[in-house]
C-alpha cells in the first residue's frame, strides 16, 4: 500500500508540475512580450519628446526671427523719418546763419517755407491735421479748454483752436486743443 500511495503522489507531482510549467512559460513569454512592448513605448517616447523638443527650439527660432524682421524694419522706418527731418533742420540752420542779412520780410518768408516743408514731412509720413474752426465739437478728435457763452454760433461749435490736432491714420495721434461755443444764455 505505501508503494501504491508513492507512485499515486508521484504521478500527482508529475502532472502538477507539467501544468506550472506551462504557465511558467506562458508567463515567462508574456513577461518577455510585455517587456518588448515597454521599450517599444519607450523608445516611442522618447522619439516623441525629441520632436517635441525640435519644434519647440524651430518656434522659438521663428519668433525670435521674426521678433528681429519687426526690429529691423521700425528701425529702417526710424531712419527714412529722421533723414527727412534733418533736411528741415538743414534749412533751419541755414536761415539761422543768414538771419542777421535778412529783413523781416525775407525772415519771415523762410519761415514759412520751413513750416511748408516740415508740413510735407509730416503728411508723408501719414500725419494730417485735425480741421477745428467752425466745425461741430467731436471729443474723439477735439478736447474743450473752454466754453464760451453769448456766442452768435450755435451750441458746440469750435470757436478757436488753441492747439493743432492730428490724426495719423484713422486714429487721433493728438487731439486740437479748442474754444467750443455754448450758444446763447
Amino acid at each position: 500500500m505505501k508503494e501504491e500511495q508513492q507512485d499515486k503522489s508521484n504521478v500527482e507531482q508529475t502532472a502538477s508540475e507539467q501544468p506550472t510549467n506551462a504557465t511558467s512559460e506562458s508567463k515567462d513569454a508574456r513577461v518577455a512580450e510585455l517587456e518588448t512592448q515597454l521599450g517599444q513605448a519607450r523608445k516611442e517616447a522618447t522619439d516623441n519628446w525629441n520632436k517635441y523638443l525640435r519644434e519647440r527650439a524651430d518656434w522659438d527660432n521663428f519668433r525670435k526671427r521674426q521678433e528681429r524682421l519687426v526690429s529691423d524694419r521700425v528701425q529702417q522706418q526710424k531712419k527714412a523719418l529722421f533723414n527727412n527731418l534733418l533736411e528741415v533742420m538743414d534749412n533751419v540752420e541755414r536761415a539761422l546763419a543768414f538771419q542777421d542779412t535778412m529783413d523781416k520780410q525775407a525772415l519771415q518768408h523762410t519761415l514759412r517755407m520751413l513750416q511748408w516743408q516740415m508740413n510735407e514731412v509730416l503728411r508723408g509720413e501719414g500725419l494730417t491735421p485735425v480741421t477745428s474752426v467752425g466745425e461741430t465739437f467731436n471729443p474723439y478728435l477735439h478736447e474743450a479748454i473752454e466754453a464760451i457763452e453769448n456766442s452768435d454760433k450755435p451750441d458746440g461749435t469750435i470757436l478757436e483752436e488753441v492747439r493743432k490736432g492730428y490724426t495719423l491714420g484713422e486714429e487721433t495721434l493728438r487731439p486740437a486743443r479748442v474754444k467750443v461755443s455754448v450758444g446763447n444764455k
